[in-house]
This record gives C-alpha cells, sequence and structure tokens, in this order.
C-alpha cells in the first residue's frame, strides 16, 4: 500500500475538469471504506456526499470548467485544538487514495458554499471540501520551490531526509505557497508553516507527504 500511495503522490495533480462519469458503486464503496478507517482512527467526521445541488461557490463554479462533477469529501470533525492538520493529514490520505484507484480530485478550502454543506455535516467544523471525479485530464504538476528553499539539516542530510522533503514538494498548498520549512538533527524533524488561513490544512497535508516519503519509521516529529 505504502509504495503504491508513493506513486500516486507523484502522479496526482489538480483536477478542475471532469467528464461527467458519475462514481461507480464499487468506487464508491471503496472510498467509503476508507472514510470510516480514517474517522475511527483520528476521531473526524469525514463525509463522502453526492449532491445534484452544486455545493461550491460562484467562484468554485467559474473555476470549475465543463462538467461539474457531483461527488466530494466533505472535511468535517469536532471544533477542537490541531483538527485542520488532523482533516488536512487524513484528506490527503484520500487523494491520494482516490488517485490510486483511477479517480482524479481538487481541494476546495475557499471556494464552496459553507451554508449549504454545514447543512449536510451538522454541528461539525467544516474545513474544505474536495471534488472528486474522472478527469478529462490528469492536470499538471504546480511550480515548485527547491528543497534548499524550504529545508535544511544539521549536518549531513540523510537519504530519508532528502526523499521526505522531495514528498513535501508535491503537496497541494493554498495558492501553491508552499509556506513551509522543514529542519532536521538526528532523527528528529520539525515543521513549521507561516500563519495563513488554510495553514492547518497545509501543514497536514505537508507532514502526511513527508511521512510518506521519508518513511515514518525513520524519525520523530519535534
Amino acid at each position: 500500500m505504502t509504495e503504491k500511495m508513493k506513486q500516486a503522490m507523484k502522479e496526482r495533480h489538480t483536477v478542475r475538469q471532469f467528464n461527467g462519469t458519475p462514481l461507480t458503486d464499487s468506487e464508491k464503496s471503496i472510498l467509503q471504506t476508507r472514510v470510516d478507517e480514517l474517522n475511527k482512527q483520528y476521531d473526524l467526521a469525514i463525509a463522502l456526499i453526492e449532491s445534484e445541488k452544486s455545493p461550491l461557490s460562484f467562484l468554485g463554479k467559474t473555476l470549475m470548467s465543463g462538467k461539474e462533477v457531483h461527488s466530494y469529501f466533505v472535511l468535517a470533525g469536532d471544533d477542537r485544538t490541531g483538527i485542520d492538520e488532523q482533516l488536512g493529514y487524513a484528506g490527503s490520505d484520500l487523494c491520494l487514495y482516490a488517485q490510486m484507484n483511477g479517480l482524479n480530485t481538487w481541494w476546495m478550502a475557499g471556494t464552496f458554499n459553507r451554508s449549504f454543506v454545514k447543512g449536510l455535516v451538522q454541528g461539525k467544523k467544516i474545513v474544505s471540501i474536495v471534488a472528486i471525479g474522472h478527469g478529462k485530464t490528469q492536470g499538471v504538476p504546480h511550480k515548485s520551490k527547491s528543497k534548499d528553499q524550504v529545508s535544511s539539516y544539521e549536518g549531513e542530510a540523510p537519504e530519508w531526509f532528502k526523499n521526505g522533503v522531495e514528498a513535501a514538494l508535491l503537496a497541494p498548498t493554498a495558492l501553491n505557497k508552499q509556506n513551509f520549512t522543514i529542519t532536521g538533527k538526528g532523527n528528529k524533524v520539525n515543521l513549521t508553516y507561516k500563519n495563513g488561513p488554510m495553514s492547518g490544512i497545509d501543514k497536514g497535508i505537508v507532514k502526511h507527504h513527508f511521512e510518506l516519503g521519508a518513511g515514518k519509521e525513520n524519525f520523530e516529529w519535534s
């Protein structure tokens, strides 16, 4: 599974054009099983929804050219310390899992109709939705900073650290700003993220990618 997720990490790009084909029963079942596992593991309330009424804002509808998709992950949970980061981490897992299963995704943290989506997952904090479906294309890689711009290691950086940083640079972040810094010493790694409206979500996504690239057995977060 880990190797497939790592490959999906390299192949997954933002897709805003979908062909309108609905998810099959098999695809929905596979995704729902993963949602249930993540909700149980991290005490979250993520929902896989299908809605004929669009949950997108006017801007979201404008950006989603072509046929609209009607399946979404709603990233939700109890409003507690660290929930944005936890949902970003779990959402990243779902995006890569979807990619593994031949589907495409688009993170939509600021381009959805919040009042409408709140009615679908009541009593929870909603940090983002993720559109999921069959893309017309596989998207294109985002522009990226260099490893030296986002990381440093005290002494000679081990291979696992380099791999982790490379994986982190593949992570989708708000407006593609990549406002994170990763530092390492021995087997200790620290991740900081510049404060902003999406920084908690982004930090969770970047953490998930770094762990996949570096191997969780090789380091500890500090």
